[in-house]
């Protein structure tokens, strides 16, 4: 294969330090090889946002003239490799308002490979996957999201991990040796090495067979021709609100075309039993997310929420709003209407969420984070690789 194109598709500011190292460190073993390279963003994901869904690219070739040939397309519309950095992000991606929602593997070729960082078992994974039509590998890093890159940039080996899941799943990438030397030389920690040849041998493959994975259809839209469009510049408004599917109360006007499940890693679930019907959540809600239901409730509607934990903070009763991990919901119903109509069944199944709360964040706010999830990380993977500490003291 004298061309590999490889995409990295991370949540935008929050691992973008993350994604442009990975790249980075792809073209770097490439050329160890005596082969050539370049990564790149993508322009369309300029200004990033947070959370917001972004990529990062990484040509490789085996000189240059194939390189050139590569880079002459804007973009790959086609890649070998996709690298997915948080496994919330396999319910589908969208970078901005008018591409709609794009499948993780949109891009991948017949007999690609879909690189996830995940604790999730495949069989899991694929609820969110939608089906591709066409045999792929999955290969899952064991490991969760890494969020560091927003507020202070830590170390946990995610890039050179991903790097060596690449060496074990993408023949004709670049050798462990190739990876060796230009860890060495980018980063001079031997440390990153022993995590680049432990998660080459843990890395988890998974032959895709064309019919398996998410059968739900693909929310797309037709965009105007440039024929179809009015003169000037014209920027349509949201559509007023109205009442709550003609009843009482009250439903926010919402783009039919930007919906914001796609930045979420955790959704908040709420115990209408314990509402006191404050109105907090929806006079603080940033998006606007919440609607009034007739009997005066406060809903958040799963197509406008962003996840970002705003309610959460400012619900004045214990455990009325509690935000639990994204990977635990494989659909964006509307829980008011499940309490309404069998309030002790969804309190079971409120119960059972909430054991999902996620410890993930977007940074680092307290001070002993880093070490507590280095602590997670060895338990997970068995050894003590992911930090720089040799023997990490007791409670780190």
């Amino acid at each position: 294969m004298s061309t590999i194109s490889v995409e990295v598709v991370y949540r935008g500011i929050f691992q973008k330090t993350l994604a442009h190292r990975i790249t980075r460190g792809i073209v770097l073993a490439a050329r160890k090889e005596g082969k050539t390279g370049i990564a790149f963003g993508r322009y369309g994901d300029s200004p990033q946002r947070n959370g917001i869904p972004a990529k990062d690219y990484a040509v490789i070739a085996d000189n240059d003239e194939d390189l050139q040939i590569s880079m002459s397309r804007y973009e790959p519309t086609e890649v070998e490799v996709t690298i997915c950095l948080d496994d919330t992000l396999c319910k589908g991606v969208e970078s901005w308002a008018w591409y709609g929602v794009q499948p993780i593997n949109k891009l991948l070729k017949k007999e690609g490979v879909l690189i996830v960082t995940s604790s999730q078992a495949p069989d899991t994974l694929l609820k969110d996957i939608h089906q591709k039509g066409v045999e792929y590998n999955l290969a899952i890093v064991p490991g969760s999201a890494s969020f560091s890159g927003l507020w202070v940039y830590k170390d946990d080996h995610t890039d050179v991990r991903i790097l060596g899941a690449m060496v074990s799943t993408v023949p004709g990438s670049f050798s462990m040796r190739a990876l060796e030397q230009a860890i060495l030389e980018e980063w001079g920690d031997k440390l990153k090495v022993i995590s680049a040849k432990k998660s080459g041998e843990r890395v988890l493959v998974r032959r895709i067979p064309p019919t398996e994975g998410n059968t739900a259809p693909i929310r797309e839209f037709t965009l105007p021709k440039y024929w179809e469009m009015q003169e000037g510049l014209v920027v349509s408004g949201l559509p007023k609100g109205e009442t709550y599917d003609g009843e009482k109360g009250y439903r926010s006007g919402r783009s039919e075309v930007f919906k914001k499940y796609t930045t979420r890693t955790m959704r908040p679930v709420i115990n209408f039993s314990t509402c006191t019907k404050c109105t907090l959540c929806w006079l603080q809600c940033p998006d606007s997310c919440f609607d009034v239901t007739p009997d005066g409730y406060y809903e958040a509607n799963m197509e406008a929420c962003c996840g970002c934990g705003v309610c959460e903070a400012v619900c004045p009763v214990d455990k009325c709003i509690t935000m639990v991990n994204e990977e635990a919901f494989e659909d964006n119903g509307t829980q008011w209407t499940a309490w309404k109509q069998d309030k002790e069944g969804y309190l079971k199944w409120l119960d059972e969420k909430i054991t999902h709360v996620p410890k993930r964040s977007h940074g680092f706010h307290h001070v002993g984070q880093y070490q507590e999830e280095m602590a997670e990380m060895t338990d997970l993977h068995g050894t003590a690789e992911l930090t720089n500490d040799p023997e990490p003291s007791p409670g780190a």
